[in-house]
Parts: structure tokens; sequence; C-alpha cells
């Protein structure tokens, strides 16, 4: 990911970074979340309240990224030199963590040491909370196309794809859960690809300006539904498999708190000349650093 002082000006990028890392963390605990059977209630509503905090850390990760890349002032760069810079920031985590899954899954997991199972690992994953590693490489593909896209966007066809690409995402679940399964809307009817509607809203959000406690509040009141909802429908349609909707990037509640969670944290970036001028902190070296780190480590 490209962090140069000019993209520093309008993105945080080091504070958006260990936010999303420290989310990444809570997001470790997703797998219990669906296990309201097996656990007691409470137990489970602490669960709850971490995975719809922790569903924020994607959304973040990707309009991080759409807010970097996706800059009108990068369309013109080769895509070659574009798609060779990107693949080489991506192959050091695939393979460090791909080698770190393979000795989990053969020395903790007991896995049998095959080479199907290497070959279709490496294929669809390894590992499912890496998954973000594959989404990426999809991304970078279509980023030269989108580019152009974006810089020729006005700010009412911004809003208009932003608009269709959130009825997309959750129109069509909502019917369905909501007639209790008995219609359903053909998904073809909104031929928006989920992630890159949060790609391009980064670059999109990074120039809107909404009071900070504004996005405070909405940033709030999208986490609390999204738990509070979650807890409703689990009570009451706890046999129902969309349930698991509004524990999902794209429950309308999740993207309400990840629109406004990531442009509060970009309200704190500091102009260049701010940089540049000033002796940063031992707390801003420090989150730098950590941001390095986990930039490396991530691929992004």
């Amino acid at each position: 990911m490209d962090t140069q002082n000019d993209i520093y000006k309008i993105v945080n990028v080091d504070l958006i970074c260990v936010i999303i890392v420290s989310i990444f963390a809570l997001y470790a605990m997703g797998d219990f979340v669906g296990q309201f059977i097996n656990l007691h209630f409470s137990h489970w509503i602490v669960l709850n309240i971490y995975q719809s905090f922790s569903l924020m850390g994607v959304p973040l990760l990707l309009m991080l990224s759409g807010a970097l890349l996706l800059a009108p002032s990068k369309k013109d760069e080769d895509i070659t030199i574009f798609l060779k810079k990107c693949f080489t920031r991506l192959s050091f985590p695939l393979v460090f963590w791909t080698i770190v899954y393979f000795i989990w899954a053969f020395y903790i997991e007991n896995n049998p040491f095959t080479l199907s199972f290497i070959i279709s690992s490496i294929l669809e994953g390894p590992y499912f909370v890496l998954w973000y590693l594959y989404m990426l490489v999809g991304l970078y593909l279509v980023t030269p196309m989108l580019r152009v896209m974006v810089a020729h966007f006005t700010d009412r066809l911004f809003k208009c794809f932003l608009c269709l690409w959130f009825i997309g995402a959750t129109i069509p679940s909502l019917i369905v859960l909501f007639s209790n399964g008995q219609y359903h809307l053909s998904v073809n009817v909104f031929i928006m690809p989920f992630y890159v509607g949060y790609f391009v809203a980064g670059v999109y959000l990074v120039n809107v300006n909404v009071r900070r406690w504004v996005l405070g509040v909405l940033t709030f009141l999208g986490f609390i539904l999204t738990v509070i909802t979650a807890i409703v429908m689990a009570i009451f349609c706890a046999e129902n498999s969309d349930v698991s909707f509004y524990q999902w990037y794209f429950s309308p509640f999740v993207i309400l708190a990840s629109f406004s969670f990531f442009m509060l944290l970009n309200s704190y970036a500091k102009p260049k000349v701010v940089v540049q001028t000033q002796k940063p902190s031992w707390k801003q070296r420090l989150i730098h650093t950590i941001s390095k780190v986990l930039q490396r480590f991530m691929g992004i």
C-alpha cells in the first residue's frame, strides 16, 4: 500500500491500520458467536458484542485500501508497475501465513500430510481468517480499471454508485429474513460486487466532512443496533439461517458503523505541513512503527 507523504494529508494511515488489526484480534472470536445453542446466554451476549465491533475490521481495511489506491492522481500509473508492487507486497504475508497455517494444521490439528490437502488448502485459502489476502488479490487485479472509473466520477455518480451498492448488498437478504424465507429477490437484480463497494467508498469518504460528534453517534448507533438486532433475532429466530445476516459485513447497521468509524478516524489525519515541521511525539512514532509492521504482515 502506497503511503507517501501526499497520501497522509487526507488519510490517517497509521491510526486506521492499528485500529484494523486490533479489531481483527476480536475477529478471532467469531467462531464462537454462532454457537448460540452451546453457550450460556450471558456468555454469548459478551461474544456478540465483541463480534459486532470486530465486523468493522474488514470494511476499514477495504476503505483504507481504496482511499490509497484509487486516488485520481494514480489513474495514469503503469499497470505492470502497479501490479508488480502490489503482488510483491502480498507475497510475503501469503507465504509467511501459509507456512504458519500448515505447521498448525499438521502438528496441532493432525491433518493428513498429503499433496491433495496441501493443494486444496492453497487454492481455497490457507486458513479461514486469512481469506482477506485472497480478496486483496482480486481487488488489486481490478484496481487499474477502477482508477479510471473513479477518476471520471462526479459527486452525484459516487452517491448513485454507493446507493445502488447498499441496496444490492442489503435488500435481498432483508426480504428473505423478514418474509421468513417465503419471498426472494433475485441476486441478479443488483450485480454489485460486495467488497468493491467498500473499496470505492474509501476514496469518496476521505473527502466527506461531517462533525466528529455526529460520526461518533452514528458509529455507536450502527454498533449497538448490530448487537441488539443479533440478540433479538437469536432469541426469536434461532433456527433461521439468515439470522447471521446481522453479523455480516453487508448488514445495513455494519455498513453504517463502518462508514462512520472510517470518517471519524480519518478526521484526525494531520496535514503534511504539520507532520514535516513538528517533531513527532513518542506516541506518534510508536503508532507509526506498529503500523509499518502490521502493513508488512497484512499485505496492505
